[in-house]
């Protein structure tokens, strides 16, 4: 007779639980599944002979793999390299949380630090610790945000709504891509008209492959990139017909055109991929943190991304994200900091992600915050959703910390959604495109998302957006078309975004744009961090705009 097993009804309770439809793994270091620690991770060692780094972290030079030749011969400074290498990695891990020792002297020993021995420094601190050093390493004072603008019918009307929307709450920069992939110009098209009229100076993109993406920021529809995305091991690379040289000359395409530009890279992309060569995730994304530094490019989006899942399985997998952030800003580069993809069921996992970026402060708190619902968003789901944006920004109230999106009125978000609908419609009309209908904008005016909008001829959008290209339309004619249209002011914000492209400021290390034009980087805005009452602090009126949410009742309407 079978024995039926009598469950305990707490734990019948606990298994039904969000949190435990998260997938979990023991590490499996031959696999890569460890995100420190792998028995195979190398130990530091440099030797240098001739001028040219001849072992690195216990290989010699003829053994080297194209990302060490890469590294040895590009992303490490030989004039600090012999002094740093023979530092205590306890000593450097309390430099970093030292408000007594600069920035700048941190980021100065880490230029000659190997790959091998940077992972051996980090792992001396615990996740506050990081979170200490984060405040002070991020390269620019200021911290910012990103959002996702996207929905899965390609709508460029919701796009051009939400775009706006998102620019009124502060997102500093915004990225979009496609279900199809010929409607790419349109997307890019409503992003770029939807951002410059919720604010001028917002940076958009459209996430595509690259060729398409390059032609794109060329035309003037879009102003920077991060896409471009970097390995830790060799065979990985040599699968995407790439090697750390095509990427450093992509990266070169892009600024001499004026477009700024990212790497991509993150924790679990290797495994994901199946070569970790059984490495620990985090040696294998200092290996492509270096290689972004080597390649000259002003910053890095990384904090796991889409891989975010494999880290997330595994011990210690998520204060290895945080850590890749802080070696990315201690070497220095600009940080875009994950919190894109959603990684876990429960709120409270997700949270704890996130606020690991959010209470230090980074140049990017998120690289995709969703400002679409998440079955709108194309880019696999966000950790935080336009869904979460009352949540988000109380937590900014309640803990006083600038999250980087502020709080607007529902008065606010409908006229901002419907201006800048009505500005689309009318580059559409002066473009010859196919019509957008005042039901359109009255919808996308007052949508949550895509399931809110009337259907489009997909096949009419289609053939026109790639005959836009065709017909070689640039961001200038967009300025023409809204000003002929009655969009002086939006006109402005795009000839103002059209214009950067002549001065290269933007291209500057953690650069954003604010809403007179006037661009702020690490070279004029550079974290000084030195202790209590330094650094990034709320000033009055920032703090006066986000402690007022809507949601708070004033003194005059208690009682009534």
């Amino acid at each position: 007779m079978a024995v039926t097993r009598k469950r305990s009804k707490r734990f019948e309770v606990l298994a039904a639980r969000p949190v435990n439809q998260d997938g979990f793994v023991a590490e499996w270091p031959e696999e890569g599944l460890i995100a420190l620690h792998s028995p195979n991770d190398p130990r530091p060692s440099l030797k240098v002979a001739g001028g040219r780094v001849v072992e690195l972290d216990g290989k010699p030079r003829e053994e080297f793999d194209m990302i060490d030749q890469f590294i040895a011969d590009y992303a490490i400074d030989l004039s600090v390299a012999e002094k740093a290498m023979t530092m205590d990695s306890q000593e450097i891990a309390r430099m970093w949380v030292d408000p007594c020792v600069p920035r700048e002297k941190v980021v100065e020993i880490f230029r000659g630090l190997t790959p091998a021995k940077i992972l051996e420094v980090v792992d001396h601190l615990n996740v506050v610790e990081m979170m200490m050093a984060m405040y002070k390493m991020r390269t620019r004072k200021t911290p910012g945000n990103q959002c996702h603008v996207t929905n899965v019918r390609d709508n460029p009307v919701l796009l051009a709504a939400d775009a706006a929307e998102a620019a009124l709450r502060g997102f500093i920069e915004e990225e979009t891509t496609v279900g199809v992939t010929r409607y790419a110009p349109f997307n890019a098209l409503a992003l770029l008209v939807g951002s410059q009229t919720g604010r001028g100076g917002v940076l958009t993109q459209a996430a595509l492959e690259e060729a398409t993406e390059l032609l794109l920021g060329m035309r003037g529809f879009t102003a920077y990139a991060e896409t471009v995305s970097v390995y830790g091991t060799e065979r990985v690379f040599v699968d995407g017909d790439d090697t750390p040289w095509s990427k450093a000359f992509l990266a070169s395409a892009y600024a001499s055109r004026g477009i700024k530009m990212r790497f991509t890279s993150g924790t679990g992309s290797e495994v994901q991929m199946g070569y970790a060569e059984g490495k620990s995730m985090l040696y294998l994304e200092i290996r492509c943190i270096m290689v972004t530094r080597g390649a000259g490019v002003q910053g890095l989006q990384n904090g796991s991304i889409s891989c975010i899942g494999v880290p997330g399985a595994v011990p210690s997998g998520i204060r290895a994200v945080l850590a890749e952030n802080l070696i990315t800003v201690t070497l220095d580069l600009e940080v875009a900091s994950g919190n894109d993809q959603t990684f876990s069921h429960s709120d409270i996992r997700r949270t704890a992600r996130m606020l690991m970026q959010m209470l230090p402060g980074t140049d990017l708190i998120f690289s995709g915050y969703s400002a679409v619902p998440n079955y709108d968003n194309m880019f696999a789901g966000s950790n935080f959703d336009i869904e979460d944006m009352d949540d988000y920004v109380i937590l900014q109230r309640d803990l006083m910390v600038d999250g980087g999106v502020r709080p607007v009125s529902e008065s606010e978000v409908i006229a901002v959604r419907n201006k800048a609908a009505r500005a689309l419609q009318a580059v559409f009309a002066e473009l010859g495109l196919p019509a957008i209908t005042d039901e359109e904008v009255e919808a996308a005016t007052y949508a949550h998302g895509s399931e809110d909008m009337p259907e489009r001829r997909v096949t009419d959008d289609l053939k026109a957006a790639q005959d836009l290209l065709k017909r070689g339309v640039t961001g200038l004619d967009i300025v023409k078309a809204l000003g002929k249209r009655g969009f002086e002011d939006v006109a402005r914000n795009v000839l103002g975004m059209l214009k950067l492209r002549i001065s290269g400021d933007y291209l500057q290390t953690s650069a954003w744009v604010d809403g007179e034009f006037n661009v702020w980087s690490a070279i004029n805005d550079p974290n000084d961090y030195r202790g209590p009452g330094t650094g990034y602090r709320l000033s009055p009126e920032r703090w006066q705009v986000l402690k007022n949410i809507p949601q708070a009742k004033r003194p005059e309407e208690i009682g009534e």
